[in-house]
């Protein structure tokens, strides 16, 4: 094992490097980090041989670090135990958080883009963006009749070992501090057993409507500067008027992100529903790029352009140079979609007063207009369809069973990470003939076998299996779309609009 003194002093020079610090405060953080690494003093000389090598990166020293703290029994080799020595190792590099806040807004003074760069920037060196753990996942793009979409096996939050697991049964709740992983409170928290580390966490206070919301970026990001917008009180979701003027406000702010909103009931919902948030980025999605199907007026506001999108999806899409109409339209369209029903199609919008229908509405600007585009959706349930009837079926549930969120609406599947090991596995079946598949992929499988020539899975594997998914995909994502892109579902669509013009 290299030597600590080395990995230290390696360690703050590349933080020196990232500007996480300054030159000036190494004494200050080496002797905070030597009191966590419960060393004494540091040898006048160290030898540390070729210096700072491409394999020297910050998560690279880290993991020695670690790995040096477990030899000696500073901690256990316990996943918990690594994680929050770790952050508390980085969070020695870290300036506080108004520091940070006021060098946001010197920043945003030159350019929102400035802003959002210095603190992504700072969020990956500091290693709160799991940077490395992300390189694991895998990537890839299908074209499908709505355009590319994209795929992600998601490989980068790592299992929980034995100790960790048994620590988490062993464990009994004593404290709801934070309230949640998203809780304005987790700005430096320590962590503790079965909740993360957050010691190097900091996040950017963004006042809207009145409000303090605050911003910050996901440790695992799915895509380019994947960043969460939080409420600071602990609320439940909820999709409301004020929810588009908050997404049209932020974009006015931060014009080169989109944002966007889970819809706020259970099935068409996201994973988190009990802390009011959006998510913001950077990153052109499938969705932001479909082509309208058809254009439609909506009766009493002329400013704003409507068009359905082809899309997968039911998809409104609102563009306007007028923010405040365009909030108009868009409360309309929720208020006459919240109450409406169709039978013809399977959507009916309450049962027994429970609500049914609901909106995940994403924001944008694009050629200088605001742009703002509403998905349906419909969470109902019933005996054929116990897992909601606008929600992936059976027939594609051993590709994907989760929700369809807000990141899957806008084209981009997190598939579970089962998949690695399971598409290798139809790659040998395809290819050799060598069948270790599961068994809720037999059926998948030999449908593939069946559809090309012998000669085109030898030469092509992989490419057909990436389409193959990519197909899935896009039936999940037909599953979850309450008018159909059929002749009978744009017929039921034109229903709806003829609704909103009453």
């Amino acid at each position: 094992m290299p030597n600590i003194y080395v990995l230290l002093e390696k360690l703050i020079q590349q933080a020196t490097n990232k500007k996480l610090m300054e030159q000036l405060d190494t004494v200050y953080v080496q002797n905070q980090i030597m009191s966590l690494l419960k060393l004494e003093y540091i040898p006048d000389q160290i030898d540390s041989g070729d210096y700072l090598s491409a394999d020297d990166t910050i998560p690279n020293l880290l993991e020695q670090i670690i790995a040096w703290a477990m030899e000696r029994q500073i901690i256990e080799d316990v996943f918990d135990d690594k994680e929050i020595f770790a952050a508390k190792i980085m969070n020695c590099f870290m300036d506080k958080p108004s520091t940070i806040h006021d060098k946001f807004y010197e920043k945003y003074a030159e350019s929102p883009k400035a802003a959002t760069d210095y603190f992504y920037q700072l969020s990956n060196h500091s290693n709160y963006i799991q940077v490395k753990r992300i390189q694991k996942n895998i990537y890839f793009t299908a074209k499908s009749a709505y355009g590319d979409i994209e795929i992600t096996i998601n490989l980068s939050k790592p299992e929980k070992d034995p100790e960790q697991i048994k620590r988490e049964l062993e464990l009994k709740q004593t404290t709801n501090y934070p309230k949640c992983v998203l809780c304005r409170e987790n700005e430096g928290y320590v962590g503790r057993t079965g909740y993360p580390a957050r010691a190097n966490h900091r996040v950017i206070h963004v006042p809207l409507l009145d409000e303090s919301w605050y911003l910050q970026y996901s440790p695992y990001v799915y895509y380019n500067e994947h960043s969460i917008l939080l409420s600071k009180e602990h609320r439940e979701m909820k999709i409301e008027s004020d929810t588009f003027a908050r997404l049209l406000a932020f974009v006015e702010k931060f014009p080169h992100y989109f944002i966007g909103s889970n819809a706020d009931l259970p099935i068409v919902g996201g994973s988190i529903l009990n802390h009011d948030h959006y998510q913001a980025g950077r990153h052109p999605f499938p969705m932001t790029n479909a082509h309208p199907a058809f254009s439609f007026a909506i009766n009493g506001f002329p400013s704003v352009e409507a068009s359905i999108l082809k899309w997968p999806l039911s998809v409104i899409r609102l563009r306007s140079e007028q923010k405040n109409e365009l909030i108009q339209t868009a409360t309309h369209i929720l208020n006459v979609w919240k109450n409406y029903t169709d039978d013809a199609v399977g959507i009916i919008s309450f049962t027994d007063n429970v609500p049914h229908n609901t909106i995940t509405p994403i924001a944008r600007m694009r050629e200088d207009m605001f742009e703002l585009d509403l998905v349906l959706r419909n969470n109902r349930t019933t005996t054929d369809y116990p897992t909601g009837i606008f929600h992936p079926h059976m027939d594609v549930q051993h590709i994907k069973k989760e929700n369809i969120g807000l990141i899957e609406v806008m084209g981009l599947a997190v598939l579970p990470a089962r998949l690695e090991t399971e598409l290798h596995e139809l790659k040998q079946f395809l290819l050799k003939g060598v069948d270790h598949l599961a068994d809720y992929h037999h059926d998948w499988a030999n449908e593939i076998k069946n559809s090309y020539h012998y000669s085109q899975i030898q030469e092509h594997v992989d490419t057909i299996i990436r389409d193959e998914v990519g197909k899935k995909f896009i039936s999940a994502l037909e599953d979850a779309g309450v008018f159909k892109q059929t002749e009978t579902g744009m017929l039921a669509f034109q229903r709806f609009i003829e609704k909103l013009n009453k």
